[in-house]
């Protein structure tokens, strides 16, 4: 009892997990002097470890992680078990913060197979790893962010894939048609550990914030039982790996608007827009020494090229010239990847009801949608449907089964009797039958509505019409519905 009471007391049962915040410093005034310089550790610097444990923090921190969800780390909590086990267990947690003895837990390695067919290896931190990482994470980024160059788009508060697209076509529409297309090998397996923390107390001068960085990125892996050792490499999908990523690459970004070049950077994809295929092999070569030399990082030279833009993807979207200017469309293996992914919901083998079924796709389809919004066309979304319809209609062959069932609901849905017989006692395979004519005039799309299919093209659509509507304004939207 006596060990009991001399634990730190908490607050009560719905915030029972949150610590007691320190005393704020009192205020200064401002300062007359200079803004701080590129090097110069950042003003607010004195208070970050106390804004990292306040409590507000720590509480928009763990909603976020529970938001996030994902699987449990190598000691299988998952983020659900988080806030109880925190109930007990935080005055602890903060009294070995507060020492400097916290030590995080190794990641748990998982690989995870990529598009081109290679595997990417990723890190799962622990729950309350990622609590304490999105902490960090959310008083750091007001220091660092304010200092990355307008070019960097990647893993940034307001910035995004779109803001990064539309900055390209913008290099392209200026006249710089030929792109340098930079693949970092591995970059989050490659970045030094001392280069990464020769970076941070640029603008962090704290050493307890700097010393829990510098025990994340030595805590380790955990691959088939055992502990790991890294000296380098900011493993991904932890919460603090894509600043980290900023920080390091922030010195490439400088070098980039220091010579001038017109540039694009999403985290570890990198686009220079020059003018000419000459220009753009002189700059391959300058850059790829600065990142091999004072990066340490290394070039992927079967990935990266200089070619013509229209040949080179970026995040996915790809770029067609017109008599008005470049346009944005989809690039190729886009639809390709989200065909495979279609594949794994519409499988035969996945013995759901459909209505489970054309939710899980549903939820695919409009984040897709969403994504790919900013390009211009919709051959790529009705192609898509086309194929999805197909795939869902093979699936509701194969639950009819047998010959009175596929009659009886061919007969239902509006097939004469004689071509419902012949169906339904056909040989040929459900994807082949999928696509005949029986089947698509009986499961029609106005079919797959009523069952609750979003679909690509729709969501498009809608989103594409609020667009145009919020950049036209009122006049936009007479001008759609007619007058009167």
């Amino acid at each position: 009892m006596d060990n009991e009471r001399s634990q730190p007391r908490l607050a009560g049962p719905r915030r029972i997990w949150t610590p007691r915040v320190k005393p704020e410093a009192p205020r200064r005034e401002r300062s007359l002097s200079p803004a701080p310089g590129e090097t110069t550790p950042h003003p607010a610097n004195a208070s970050l470890w106390e804004g990292f444990l306040a409590r507000e923090n720590l509480a928009a921190a763990l909603r976020r992680v529970e938001q996030n969800a994902g699987a449990p780390g190598i000691d299988g909590m998952s983020t659900k078990e988080l806030r109880p086990w925190l109930h007990r267990h935080w005055p602890q947690v903060r009294s070995a913060l507060e020492a400097g003895t916290y030590r995080p837990s190794p990641v748990r390695r998982v690989t995870i197979p990529k598009p081109s067919g290679a595997t990417r290896e990723l890190g799962v931190p622990t729950a309350l790893d990622r609590l304490v990482q999105q902490a960090l994470l959310q008083v750091l980024t007001p220091v660092f962010d304010p200092t990355f160059a307008d070019e960097s788009f990647g893993f940034r508060p307001g910035r995004s894939a779109h803001g990064a697209v539309q900055a390209a076509r913008r290099h392209l529409d200026s006249g710089a048609e030929w792109v340098v297309d930079l693949d970092l090998d591995r970059f989050f397996d490659r970045v030094q550990h001392d280069a990464l923390m020769a970076r941070v107390p640029r603008r962090v001068d704290d050493k307890q914030v700097l010393k829990l960085i510098r025990g994340y990125l030595e805590a380790g892996v955990m691959a088939d039982g055992v502990k790991q050792r890294t000296g380098e490499g900011t493993p991904q999908g932890s919460p603090l790996s894509p600043l980290l990523s900023n920080v390091y690459l922030d010195d490439l970004d400088r070098e980039l608007a220091r010579r001038g070049h017109r540039f694009c950077r999403y985290a570890d994809d990198v686009m220079i827009y020059v003018g000419s295929e000459r220009a753009g092999q002189r700059v391959m070569e300058g850059i790829s020494t600065l990142v091999e030399q004072s990066l340490k990082l290394r070039i992927n030279r079967d990935k990266s090229a200089v070619a013509w833009a229209g040949k080179r993807p970026f995040l996915g979207f790809s770029f067609f010239k017109r008599k008005t200017g470049w346009r944005i469309a989809v690039s190729r293996e886009a639809p390709k990847r989200a065909k495979r992914r279609l594949r794994e919901l519409t499988a035969r083998t996945w013995g759901v009801p459909m209505e489970r079924r054309i939710q899980a796709i549903n939820r695919f389809t409009r984040g897709w949608a969403a994504y790919f919004s900013l390009a211009e066309g919709e051959r790529p979304f009705s192609d898509l449907d086309q194929w999805l319809r197909r795939r869902l209609r093979q699936v509701r062959w194969k639950e009819w089964k047998r010959f009175s069932a596929r009659r009886r609901n061919l007969r239902a849905l509006g097939i004469p009797e004689r071509p419902a017989r012949e169906w339904a006692a056909t040989r040929k395979g459900p994807w082949r039958t999928a696509g005949s004519w029986v089947l698509s005039r009986s499961l029609t799309d106005a079919y797959w509505r009523e069952q609750g299919l979003a679909g690509f093209t729709d969501p498009y659509r809608r989103l594409r019409d609020a667009e145009r509507a919020a950049r036209c304004g009122p006049a936009c939207l007479v001008a759609w519905e007619g007058p009167g």
